[in-house]
């Protein structure tokens, strides 16, 4: 995938983020789309490796529009300034978890996981991890989990961060209670992970990360990390679905 071409043009939009620019444009932003896209289904392929739950995913099902939905945003201006792709067995709407993909000048990252679920399915989420703690610290606590997506959640002894963001250089969980939720043990010691709002982790990388093809296998190998954590969460959040 040639990034250097994407983020270039993510930079020029960032500068003149009006439609009269765009449109004098468009060619570059059509090249650039065909360019994001060529990486995205090298990553679909890549994927499918080890992963048959999405082998029948296509590129137009993982991508998204690059017109804002400006109606109830103070910011007015019609592009993004990014380019994502979310890989889902059960497409982009989906409940259940998936891998992203995010191209953003000075902000490019790989995810996997949920990024938001209703409470009712949240709370099944977090009596699995109660009724499974075993299985569950397999998938979160391995070496490879924590080198990709180490954070302070695991450690119920330090206090909550207020980043509710991935604005970090790598992290699980997205947004977080300040407490035990209600109906849970506060003194379990698997509370960080009962208060996790979505199950969500993320991988911050280099504007020069998805250059050429061999971004494919550290994209794989940080997948494979937090598939069991990914699975893990489907096998509850499928059956509302």
């Amino acid at each position: 995938m040639n990034q250097k071409s994407i983020l270039r043009f993510l930079r020029q939009v960032m500068a003149n983020n009006n439609r009269e620019w765009f449109q004098e444009h468009k060619k570059d932003y059509e090249a650039v789309r065909a360019e994001f896209e060529r990486g995205v289904q090298q990553a679909i392929e890549r994927i499918m490796t080890f992963d048959q739950e999405i082998a029948h995913v296509q590129v137009k099902d993982c991508t998204y529009r690059f017109y804002r939905d400006t109606r109830f945003s103070a910011d007015k201006s019609p592009y993004k300034n990014h380019l994502g792709a979310y890989i889902n067995a059960k497409g982009k709407k989906a409940l259940r978890g998936g891998y992203y993909l995010h191209l953003e000048p000075g902000h490019c990252l790989l995810a996997v996981g949920n990024y938001w679920l209703p409470t009712n399915i949240l709370t099944s989420c977090r009596n699995e991890i109660m009724g499974n703690a075993a299985e569950w610290l397999r998938c979160v606590e391995s070496v490879e989990f924590l080198k990709y997506f180490g954070s302070d959640v695991a450690s119920s002894t330090k206090e909550p961060t207020n980043v509710d963001s991935w604005d970090q250089p790598q992290g699980f969980g997205l947004s977080k209670l300040k407490t035990c939720p209600a109906g849970f043990p506060k003194d379990s010691e698997y509370v960080n992970y009962l208060r996790l709002k979505d199950y969500c982790c993320w991988h911050a990388v280099s504007d020069t990360f998805f250059e050429g093809d061999g971004w494919l296998d550290e994209m794989e190998r940080m997948f494979r990390a937090a598939k069991p954590m990914m699975d893990f969460m489907n096998s509850v959040i499928d059956d509302y679905e």
